[in-house]
């Protein structure tokens, strides 16, 4: 077995450090916050990842946290950098971390380590590291993209079943070695060029980010001609050339992916002298889509000024205390802006930040007295808040279903004053066109 040092304790440095120890390797995590350091130590997960708690206390012997490069590197096969690489300003990649990472390596690091990208990076960070590193005389330390395919959630899963390992290199002994790494997991493994290696992670999460901008165009469609967009996605998903993945109507988004690789590849695009003018329409229709939550309670409340809204779910995504880039803020400030109170509610997220709105501990407390409640995150706990308490503790039953979780009938029938995203406002109990109202256990994306 090989020893591993991953650089970054964040979401993906911890799943895949933690997934690799699972697999049998030694593995060291470094990270430069204390504190995060002292709670690993102290067997703490400072992230909510369901499964990795368990995955971490199986491989405690084989795992151990560092603030200190010199530790993580000593004696290691293989330097793993799971980074953020936030947008800048410009839009461009903040690859400074990334950097740090690269020179903190020893000059005289022995053997023949193979740095590992693991942060999602522009097409040509391979090369310009490579250049950098025999700039600093490390012409012994190999160079491997191995971009992550987790999803926050569901991170332990897809890294110990994923769809595919990519391994993009120079050399195609180290290419090799990162593969051995991943013994015991079954699945295909696509080697390729360090630049298409970095440009598959890109183009996998934009993608997936149009199906949702597209499905969510076709449910404002659905809003002018009375079609219900559960239906439509239904029969088009069912297509074998379209699949149903991803394509969910609701209000957009969010999270420290899709809106960071849009961004990067348009971004990447533009630098190279070619307009991607398909993801710039992404990223607007999704920008506009967390705004129709207002629109739509202004159409039934008039002036929100004064009224009192409660937002139910906070995270960009069920399962995750992740509120990087959530659709709640956007809504959240919306709804201050024009007066309103706002109230919320997350069974996991806790956020310091949201100035102005009040966190709530029960889904009770943020919809009493309130005006209208909005469903922001698809928590299974909201499958069923169509009843009579909530509906009495509210000052006007009305529900802005923001993630098409509920059944409009059934909202109807609990005496709820019910809007969705591109379905009809009230549905008949035999359903749309005759046909039966799916239930939520039929979802239409992964």
């Amino acid at each position: 077995m090989s020893r591993i040092a991953i650089f970054g304790a964040g979401y993906v440095g911890l799943v895949t450090g933690a997934c690799f120890a699972d697999l049998g390797h030694e593995v060291v995590v470094r990270d430069v916050i204390p504190d995060r350091i002292e709670r690993l130590r102290a067997g703490e997960v400072p992230i909510y990842e369901p499964g990795l708690e368990e995955v971490l206390e199986r491989g405690r012997e084989r795992i151990s946290f560092t603030l200190d490069v010199g530790e993580a590197v000593a004696g290691a096969d293989f330097l793993y950098v799971a980074v953020g690489t936030p947008p800048t300003y410009s839009g461009d990649a903040d690859l400074s971390a990334v950097w740090t990472v690269v020179d903190e390596i020893p000059a005289d690091v022995p053997g023949r380590p193979v740095l590992v990208m693991k942060s999602t990076v522009p097409v040509g960070t391979g090369e310009r590291v490579r250049a950098r590193l025999d700039a600093r005389g490390l012409e012994n330390v190999g160079y491997v993209s191995n971009p992550e395919f987790t999803a926050e959630g569901t991170a332990v899963a897809d890294f110990m079943h994923p769809d595919r390992v990519v391994v993009g290199a120079f050399e195609p002994g180290d290419a090799e070695r990162v593969v051995e790494l991943h013994e015991g997991i079954e699945t295909t493994v696509l080697r390729m060029d360090v630049a298409s290696a970095e440009l598959v992670k890109l183009a996998a999460n934009a993608f997936l980010s149009t199906r949702i901008s597209f499905i969510n165009e076709i449910a404002n469609v659905c809003e002018f001609v009375g079609a219900d967009v559960v239906e439509v996605a239904r029969g088009v998903g069912l297509d074998h050339r379209l699949g149903p993945h991803f394509f969910r109507a609701g209000i957009g988004f969010g999270g420290s992916c899709f809106p960071k690789d849009v961004t990067a590849l348009k971004q990447l695009a533009g630098n190279s002298g070619y307009p991607f003018l398909l993801l710039q329409a992404v990223w607007e229709v999704n920008e506009l889509q967390k705004r129709r939550v207002v629109q739509k309670l202004q159409q039934r409340l008039g002036s929100l000024s004064g009224k009192s809204v409660a937002l139910l779910g906070l995270a960009f995504k069920p399962n995750t205390d992740d509120m990087r880039e959530a659709p709640s803020r956007v809504i959240a400030y919306r709804l201050l802006a024009e007066g309103a109170e706002v109230r919320a509610w997350d069974p996991i997220a806790r956020p310091t930040d949201l100035q102005g709105v009040a966190i709530c501990e029960s889904v009770l407390d943020a919809v009493r007295d309130a005006d209208a409640a909005v469903i922001v995150t698809e928590w299974p706990e909201l499958r069923d808040v169509v009843t009579a308490e909530v509906r009495d503790a509210m000052a006007r039953p009305l529900i802005v279903d923001g993630r098409n979780l509920l059944d409009p009938s059934a909202a109807a029938a609990a005496g709820f004053e019910y809007e969705a995203i591109g379905r009809p406002t009230r549905a008949t109990p035999g359903g749309v066109n005759g046909t039966p109202q799916p239930s939520r256990d039929r979802e239409l994306n992964a």
